[in-house]
């Protein structure tokens, strides 16, 4: 039989409140996730299904099938929020060509995808693909011939990616094997010089390799569990806890979050993760919530490697459209990942047989006392006085952490008094490594790709792109972009003053989509989403400013690179379109194998109008990473973001009516550890 895949579609109804108005209600909001019940509905009505008969049939995605946004605005402005809506699911799931052919008549949302274009992986397949090298005879004489015990053998799944191959049909995987032994941290030791190629659908072993033998780097020195840890140790900081004496000041009434002057609803996503939508912020003059954010997550993670070897080459990961970046969201820790006033929230995903898999405290969500101040002024100007006023910072945090194998991914929403949400991303883990002969750089002669961080281990360069979908609807639907350039200006002559020059402002408005791919850094400029039909007092556009922290980084491969194909838009950091309910993957629907013709660059060629139209602001942040010795053995917090700050939104600053916070004096207390 064929390995060619067909997709089945279902975007079906799973709830109707004219067709069962006596069931519970089974979400308050028309944009919660999918519950564990939701789940086990739609593999029942599946499997009870003439397509549950095939034996090929496996879920591999299931999620909401989002809304009409008209609908769930109207839904939003209206008095009956508390009515049943429709809910409909969106379900993505392969069946062989054989089992296809019939159920195509009988089912108009039965799609072929082209060959090899495929879906993210579900983690049972790769669990299995990750157990076949064991019981591979080539495989068992590559690790004697290492000295390596099989016991100790740790294999790890790789997408192959495209590399402009034509008409392939089969779902293949690459493996790489590592050796644990004495430590947790396989990753540090390689078994270079090997690659396994697994046909997916067969569940077999298709290529096999093993081109050079070099040393396996040692263990010593590798693990980073506390209880392996051995003196001297590095000197320790006091315990601390957050203590908030008047209880927390935000309130969790299902998804939706309510925090100070802040609205939002927030959910999860096998793909996305942490999806913040309707996010609106109370303006204390005009007495009303003024929405900001319909919608915002991350679209796609993109992580190339820069070694061009055989067993290297391919390592050009999409982590969110190949692997699912929530569904590698990790477990979160109380009093470390998150702090002691934090409250939890649960996810659930379908697991490749379609029951729910629930995921425990996937969510944070936490009030943050940084102990920096909003804002401050120590005025010394008038005689015989000094006048202080401090305002203490405190904001609303709500986390996710993304463990997509070696590289753990904290990504934090926070939303400020002040009307600004950062949303920052950091990552820390395991660096990937080579191994090889060298011990020292005095012997390396040519490129090696990398840095050398021990003894025959090479940490190879790679860069980390975090791309933002960012439905920015400010104070309405229809919003412009504009890029506020700073240009110099020379004094006249005639002035009468000894300056010479300065900088003005000049204001660009993007009119069709070419005018608004921005490579940050480029030319000096703010960048703004203002609402052109809505004004100031003083008659400034309302609007929020796009401001990135750290250094912007964009892709430095060259434009006929496979890798940089499918990531054709990694060459700026800020892209803009007309709003799609279609287009929400920055790299396509379908990653896998996906060969670029269906991702942000593509549906922004057509040039559509951006002026006065409801917009959608991409914005990829990330790193250019050239490891040091400090990252190795597991490297610390790196971060980076951006703020979406208000710009003429309010009339004034709107934390000067803020009042100042009644501090509480705690009695001494002596923690006993």
């Amino acid at each position: 039989m064929s390995s060619q895949l067909w997709l089945l579609f279902l975007s079906f109804l799973l709830f109707h409140p004219l067709l069962h108005p006596c069931l519970p209600l089974s979400s308050a909001h028309p944009l919660d996730p999918l519950t564990a019940a939701e789940i086990s509905t739609i593999r029942r009505v599946i499997q009870s299904s003439h397509l549950g008969a095939s034996k090929s049939l496996a879920f591999h995605y299931v999620g909401l099938d989002e809304p009409d946004k008209p609908d769930v605005l109207a839904w939003a402005q209206s008095g009956t929020r508390g009515r049943r809506q429709r809910r409909r699911a969106f379900v993505v799931a392969p069946l062989r060509r054989g089992d296809a052919r019939d159920r195509r008549r009988r089912h108009r949302r039965l799609r072929r995808l082209r060959p090899g274009l495929s879906r993210f992986r579900t983690l049972e397949e790769l669990e299995a693909a990750a157990a076949l090298p064991l019981n591979y005879t080539p495989f068992v004489e590559s690790a004697r011939r290492r000295g390596v015990a099989l016991s100790d053998v740790v294999c790890s799944t790789f997408t192959a990616g495209w590399f402009g191959e034509a008409g392939r049909g089969r779902r293949r995987l690459k493996l790489l094997c590592f050796v644990a032994g004495e430590t947790a941290n396989f990753y540090m030791r390689p078994m270079e010089g090997i690659t396994v190629v697994v046909d997916l659908d067969e569940m077999r072993i298709i290529g096999y390799r093993d081109r050079v033998v070099v040393p396996v780097p040692k263990a010593e020195g590798t693990d980073y569990r506390a209880a392996k840890q051995r003196p001297p140790f590095a000197p320790e900081t006091k315990p601390g806890v957050v203590v908030q004496p008047a209880g927390k000041g935000f309130r969790i009434d299902g998804h939706v979050i309510r925090w100070s002057n802040w609205d939002f609803h927030l959910s999860y996503d096998a793909r996305a993760g942490l999806v913040v939508s309707l996010a609106s912020v109370y303006d204390a003059e005009k007495g009303a919530r003024r929405r900001v954010l319909y919608r915002g997550y991350v679209s796609e993670v993109f992580v190339p490697y820069m070694d061009p070897a055989e067993e290297w080459y391919f390592r050009t990961f999409f982590d969110a459209g190949e692997y699912g970046f929530g569904l590698w969201a990790s477990p979160l820790e109380p009093m470390t990942d998150c702090p002691a006033n934090a409250e939890f929230m649960d996810g659930y995903y379908a697991a490749q047989d379609g029951e729910p898999v629930k995921l425990p405290n996937v969510f944070c969500v936490f009030e943050r006392y940084s102990g920096d101040a909003a804002w401050r002024h120590t005025e010394l100007g008038i005689p015989k006085q000094m006048i202080s006023e401090v305002r203490q910072e405190v904001s609303l945090v709500v986390r996710m952490v993304g463990a997509l194998g070696n590289y753990d991914y904290v990504t934090d929403w926070e939303f400020k008094t002040s009307g600004s949400i950062k949303v920052g991303v950091s990552l820390t883990g395991i660096l990937e490594v080579k191994g090889t002969p060298y011990t020292h750089t005095d012997q390396i002669t040519t490129d090696v790709h990398g840095s050398l961080l021990a003894e025959n281990t090479i940490a190879v360069y790679h860069d980390h792109f975090v791309t933002y979908y960012l439905d920015l609807d400010i104070d309405g639907l229809n919003n412009t972009f504009i890029k506020s350039k700073l240009k110099t200006a020379r004094v006249a002559d005639s002035s009468g003053v000894p300056r010479r020059s300065y900088w003005t402002v000049t204001r660009e408005a993007a009119n069709m989509e070419a005018d608004a791919h921005v490579e940050i850094g480029s030319v000096p400029a703010e960048l703004l989403v203002v609402n052109p039909n809505k004004k100031t007092k003083m008659g400034n556009h309302v609007g929020y400013r796009l401001i990135a922290n750290g250094v912007p980084v964009a892709s430095l491969l060259s434009d006929d690179d496979y890798p940089q194909m499918r990531a054709s838009y990694g060459k700026k950091q800020v892209w803009v379109t007309p709003y799609n309910k279609s287009e929400k993957w920055a790299a396509g629907l379908y990653v896998d194998n996906s060969r670029g013709d269906d991702n942000l660059a593509a549906w922004s060629q057509r040039n559509r109008a951006i002026k006065n139209v409801d917009i959608v602001v991409w914005h990829t942040v990330g790193f250019h990473h050239i490891p040091y010795q400090e990252d190795f053995p597991l490297m610390p917090m790196l971060s980076s973001g951006f703020e979406l700050r208000p710009s003429n939104f309010f009339e004034s600053n709107p934390l000067i009516r803020l009042r100042s916070t009644k501090q509480t004096h705690l009695p001494n207390c002596t923690l006993i550890v």
